[in-house]
């Protein structure tokens, strides 16, 4: 299984399906073929472990498939992987986690109708964690959301004067990046669009473009100019006339829209963090003291510490001078 998740993690993180991986066991334990799914409308990682399979002459027959998540049920782009297993004559089925798609939920009752050996629950924490946003975004019907915040230790996100450029490191900034070429959709308001003109694209340490480009949403009832960074190279550009963050992710699920990085400033933030819909904070902080100017999040209605949005930290991560500080709105189960 451990394998399986090496394979799973070769696959996008972005996109509507989620990263999957699968190993082909022989009786005595030999491998007979492995596969990962390699983003949507290609073969799921189990139909591309038996194609590696065959590629290798290997007869799949009383085999073991290890797969990272439940086989699908489901015929969509492509057909369910339970009946692929079936025809293959595989004996059995080891996964780590159900399917909570309801599209695609009841291959493993299918597999055991027909007979299949199905053990559940192998590794189950580890793909978890790296199914986390495409887990909670289907389970959920809406795109997780991971808040990020790029502040000063003492939480300004710009000076009295509006400057911010550059408040975190090289180091940072690139690591940012890095995240946006994973994410589905980068949100900002329309202040933001407005103010800083911003391009709203993920780039490699070079300065170029990556590969995969976040679709490029704006929030907010004015209206976008017409030129501007935001009419250049990149994603795809989403205005929604909406200030309801609800509304937004509503919209953004109707485009299978997985996983959301909002990056707007304080009053996006605060309207994101108020309506409940942030899973994640991404936050980056410098060690720099402005004592005065922006803060990072906007007026949230907390009256009293006991009112306070307590956080609950997964990962600390040194950036060159800065600290990336990932934390969970919900403690883990």
């Amino acid at each position: 299984m451990r394998r399986a998740l090496d394979l799973a993690r070769r696959g996008p993180a972005h996109g509507p399906n989620p990263r999957v991986g699968c190993v082909l066991l022989a009786p005595d334990g030999a491998v007979l073929g492995e596969g990962w799914h390699r983003g949507a409308g290609t073969p799921h990682a189990e139909v591309a472990a038996l194609s590696d399979a065959r590629g290798r002459g290997a007869d799949v027959r009383g085999a073991t498939a290890v797969v990272t998540l439940e086989p699908c049920d489901h015929t969509g782009r492509t057909g369910p992987c339970s009946v692929a297993l079936l025809d293959a004559g595989v004996a059995r089925v080891v996964h780590a986690v159900a399917d909570p798609n309801p599209l695609a939920v009841g291959g493993a009752a299918r597999l055991r109708a027909a007979g299949v050996d199905v053990t559940a629950g192998v590794e189950e924490d580890a793909a978890r964690a790296l199914l986390r946003p495409w887990l909670r975004a289907v389970g959920r019907g809406r795109p997780y959301v991971t808040l990020k915040t790029a502040s000063t230790l003492d939480g300004r996100v710009a000076a009295a004067d509006g400057t911010s450029r550059w408040i975190t490191s090289p180091q940072a900034r690139a690591h940012a990046h890095a995240l946006r070429a994973e994410v589905d959709a980068l949100v900002v308001g329309t202040g933001t669009a407005l103010a800083d003109d911003p391009a709203l694209t993920a780039r490699t340490p070079d300065g170029s473009l990556a590969v995969h480009q976040p679709l490029r949403v704006v929030v907010g009832t004015r209206d976008l100019p017409a030129g501007g960074r935001l009419a250049g190279p990149g994603g795809e550009v989403l205005h929604l006339r909406t200030r309801d963050p609800r509304a937004v992710l509503a919209a953004l699920h109707e485009r299978e829209v997985r996983h959301v990085l909002v990056e707007g400033g304080p009053t996006l933030a605060a309207a994101f963090l108020r309506a409940g819909v942030v899973d994640e904070v991404h936050a980056y902080v410098a060690p720099v003291l402005l004592g005065a100017g922006r803060p990072a999040v906007a007026d949230l209605g907390v009256g009293t510490i006991a009112d306070a949005v307590r956080l609950h930290p997964r990962a600390v991560l040194p950036l060159g001078p800065d600290v990336l500080v990932v934390a969970d709105t919900e403690e883990e189960s």
